[in-house]
């Protein structure tokens, strides 16, 4: 929790810190972030050796990393929704299902930009 007062520089390193522990967060318990960091890992430097301009590797890499993005913040829909409560509700499965449908919609465009650059 963010401490009051905090302004300028130690409310930055603040953020940041709260930041690298959502990443941990993330690396720990949700596997799917996990594969999607694995993969960044071999796609990225790929972008780097198949391209020839800057503007194709930041298409390249951006459609990778906006993946990784997007899961966080499903991760943080889900993780909202479970502290509301563990019993069904239409309502919760909905927003679970409408942020699950933005990181499906993330996974498509990546096969689609790399098709895209590489192949045509």
């Amino acid at each position: 929790m963010e401490k009051r007062g905090l302004r300028g520089i130690p409310r930055l390193v603040r953020a940041a810190v709260c930041s690298v522990q959502g990443l941990r967060f993330a690396w720990k318990n949700q596997e799917a972030f996990r594969l999607e960091v694995l993969a960044a890992l071999i796609l990225i430097p790929l972008a780097f050796w198949w391209s020839e301009h800057a503007v194709e590797r930041i298409l390249l890499i951006g459609s990778v990393v906006l993946v990784m993005v997007v899961e966080l913040l499903n991760s943080a829909v889900e993780t909202v929704v479970d502290r509301i409560g563990l019993e069904h509700h239409a309502l919760s499965g909905m927003a679970k299902d409408i942020s699950s449908a933005a990181v499906l919609l993330t996974l498509l465009l990546v096969p689609f930009v790399w098709g895209m650059i590489l192949l045509g």
